[in-house]
């Protein structure tokens, strides 16, 4: 049986690297067909402590390196797969264990969950550590909108494509048994659409845009709840607050604070509408965005990274510009004020969800573009 080393991430803490991370540890299919080792690349438990320098880290980092060695000592895997962080001390971090990987003639795959090379690829120090760590090895990414991002270190016959997946949760809304009446277009809004939004509490990932466009629907007099779902990050729960005193909205908006398992899923299952307005630059695939397709949301998001390989815009939701307001309040209010259509792109993402991007779908791509990295000379 081949063997592959696997060092990536899972959680804590909970993000879409570390979730797919956690997906492909567990996964039955890979583990059953290759001699599987794996190695948490992650040397933080919390969100609080991405982007801290703290001596646990260290120690942590040091205990990474520490197993990296022993696995390629006494294992001798034929094929390591490496969850690499692109730009910043991550990066610096992971090359250094790409090195390692290296020195003992191990063929390498890279899987590409965030990107910034080719905004970083111009400064002497990174061009040659890209050359050198990527020279020679081969990459995953999430969608075909993300080559551009590596192309001057990647040939195309050295990239393949691999949509993330996960598993199948046959999601119903409680509205399923409404009247026929209360579903149609002509009839009046009998209660507010609920909103969600699920992800950490990160500026960039689009917080206070939701929240305007909020306000600009509340000025309407349109009829709304909108919950956010997610840890705190850059934005605490007293600052997220405050801005939702600011704006008037302590009645239509909320913060729930983290859920996980049933509680996560009840989140989706009680919504109608699901925005992720994303502006964050190493955004590569918007998987909460797949989460909600699976519950059968219409989902409205931004052209973001590889999103729109997963949101067909005007068929399981809308794309609007990174940072509009207006385009994005606009969107969600037709979708309010449009039931049926709710209805229908739901029902079109949930399709999609089922052609393109189940667990099973996913763990098949990897199986076989496991197998042909392995079996190359």
């Amino acid at each position: 049986m081949k063997r592959i080393l696997f060092i990536l991430h899972y959680p804590p803490p909970v993000h879409g690297s570390s979730v797919m991370g956690q997906i492909i540890k567990e996964s039955k299919p890979i583990n059953e067909t290759f001699s599987c080792s794996y190695i948490n690349l992650s040397t933080s438990r919390t969100l609080d402590e991405v982007g801290e320098r703290t001596f646990k880290k260290v120690g942590r980092y040091l205990s990474i390196i520490i197993k990296v060695i022993k696995q390629l000592l006494l294992n001798r895997p034929q094929l390591c797969y490496i969850a690499i962080a692109v730009r910043g001390p991550a990066f610096k971090k992971d090359a250094f264990i790409a090195f390692i990987v290296k020195l003992f003639g191990v063929k390498i795959i890279y899987h590409f969950h965030n990107k910034g090379i080719s905004t970083n690829q111009h400064k002497i120090i990174y061009n040659i550590l890209y050359k050198c760590v990527f020279k020679n090895t081969r990459g995953i990414l999430l969608s075909e909108y993300l080559y551009d991002d590596i192309k001057k270190y990647f040939s195309k016959d050295r990239i393949f494509i691999c949509p993330n997946g996960i598993s199948d949760i046959h999601a119903t809304k409680e509205n399923e048994d409404e009247d026929e009446n209360e579903k149609s277009l002509n009839s009046p809004i009998k209660s507010p659409v609920e909103i969600l939004f699920l992800s950490n509490l990160i500026k960039s990932k689009g917080v206070f845009i939701l929240l305007e466009a909020c306000k600009i629907l509340h000025q309407k007099e349109i009829p709304f709840k909108c919950t956010f779902v997610g840890a705190e990050g850059n934005i605490s729960s007293g600052e997220f607050q405050q801005k939702v005193e600011e704006l008037n909205l302590s009645e239509q908006v909320k913060y729930v604070g983290k859920k996980y398992g049933s509680d996560k899923e009840e989140a989706y299952v009680k919504s109608d509408i699901f925005v992720f307005p994303t502006y964050y630059n190493l955004e590569t695939f918007g998987l909460v965005n797949l989460e909600a397709m699976q519950h059968s949301l219409p989902v409205i998001s931004t052209p973001e990274g590889g999103i729109p390989d997963v949101v067909e815009n005007g068929v399981t939701g809308y794309l609007v510009p990174q940072k509009n307001v207006i385009a994005l309040a606009e969107k969600i209010a037709y979708l309010i004020l449009n039931p049926q259509l709710r209805e229908k792109m739901g029902k079109a993402g949930r399709e999609k969800y089922e052609k393109e991007f189940t667990l099973e779908i996913f763990e098949n791509k990897l199986l076989s573009i496991f197998r042909q990295v392995i079996d190359i000379v």
